[in-house]
């Protein structure tokens, strides 16, 4: 078969692993650059119309049948640490080498793909339910009459999808494979709703408010660490985004013209969530200049302080360094009551400086 790429659109992001630099590799040596390992390759297929709907767990890929027509089938693969197993998969579905490659490296840039004889994207998601941040690549194939998902792991934010399928709720039964390409794509929208909600929160539980208590550093950290997240957060919605543009732009094949108006509703849900995102990053930077306003804060009132004390003893200072030369005329020296009359002096000049800061409300 031969497949022709029509439409490439590629979008930056920052990864914490290194790239695999294909340039120095042998593009038939499959490499999974993944740290999620699995003891094999998860396959589960559903093959459905309006009046039926099966289920079933292909045990390798040599059980994988051909895909017949009057049906629509979702094709579901979770687990690829075995690249021989995805390839065997995908090659049995006549998908391009290239593409086995991007759904593999799953810390490439995310990014969208028409061929000859199917549609490829690839995108970034959150792993819900997980205290840690976590993420995934997950990656979709979509062609006549038919959707391929590849995910680094089993997650359970596609199990209401799976029931939808089950027992015919709602429409996903009786419509193609284009339109349950955009109820998964908003499933993963709404992770993202839940995990922005789940960091605003921590946002606002920052306490920051007393001015007179010593900022915590550890506070500082975790602002950076928020972050970083919402950014990449950020950056993972963008392609969502940009791939609606695409197909409302170029007509996609492979997805229906009355089923556009969903993937425009898609559209929206990312802007909603990037506005989401820059009004968290605010309130962040927020928090950060608070932090940074306070430890100045902190400081002020030390040096202040330490002004106000040196400021009292300076004159008492001045007033102890006179008497204390050694000159032999100094006719206070030999006064009966000198010593207590530079006392006297010494606390009337103190209470003074007091009596003075207390009325410019230094204190």
């Amino acid at each position: 078969m031969k497949f022709v790429c029509k439409t490439q659109l590629t979008f930056p992001m920052n990864s914490q692993y290194s790239f695999l630099n294909r340039k120095k590799t042998d593009p038939a040596n499959y490499v999974f650059t993944g740290k999620v390992l699995s003891e094999k390759t998860g396959i589960q297929l559903f093959r459905y119309n309006k009046d039926e709907c099966v289920e079933s767990v292909v045990e390798g890929p040599a059980k994988l049948e051909k895909f017949e027509e009057g049906y629509h089938y979702w094709l579901n693969i979770h687990g690829l640490s075995r690249p021989e197993e995805i390839a065997a998969i995908c090659k049995q579905l006549n998908i391009h080498s290239l593409v086995i490659q991007d759904i593999l490296d799953v810390n490439q840039r995310p990014k969208y793909q028409e061929f000859e004889s199917f549609s490829f994207l690839t995108i970034k998601t959150t792993v819900p339910d997980k205290e840690e941040r976590s993420t995934e690549q997950i990656s979709f194939v979509l062609g006549p009459g038919y959707l391929i998902s590849f995910q680094e792991r089993k997650a359970d934010y596609f199990d209401h999808l799976r029931y939808r399928l089950r027992e015919k709720v709602g429409l996903l039964r009786e419509r193609t494979p284009d339109f349950l390409l955009y109820t998964l794509l908003e499933s993963i929208l709404d992770n993202y709703f839940k995990t922005l909600d789940k960091l605003d929160e921590q946002t606002q539980a920052f306490d920051l408010s007393n001015l007179n208590a010593d900022p915590v550093p550890s506070v500082l950290a975790q602002i950076e660490q928020h972050k970083r997240y919402v950014q990449f957060i950020k950056k993972a919605i963008v392609p969502i985004k940009e791939f609606t543009f695409s197909i409302e732009r170029e007509k996609s094949p492979y997805i229906q013209e009355r089923h556009m108006k969903y993937f425009l509703e898609i559209r929206d849900l990312c802007l909603t969530l990037i506005d989401q995102c820059d009004s968290i990053l605010s309130s962040l930077e927020s928090s950060n200049d608070l932090f940074f306003s306070i430890q100045g804060h902190r400081m002020n009132q030390v040096m202040k302080t330490l002004t106000i004390v040196s400021t009292i003893f300076i004159p008492a200072t001045f007033v102890a360094g006179i008497y204390g030369m050694n000159f032999l005329n100094m006719p206070e020296l030999r006064w009966h009551y000198g010593y207590f009359a530079v006392w006297l002096l010494i606390l009337l000049i103190v209470v003074g400086m007091l009596i003075y800061f207390k009325r410019k409300k230094w204190f």
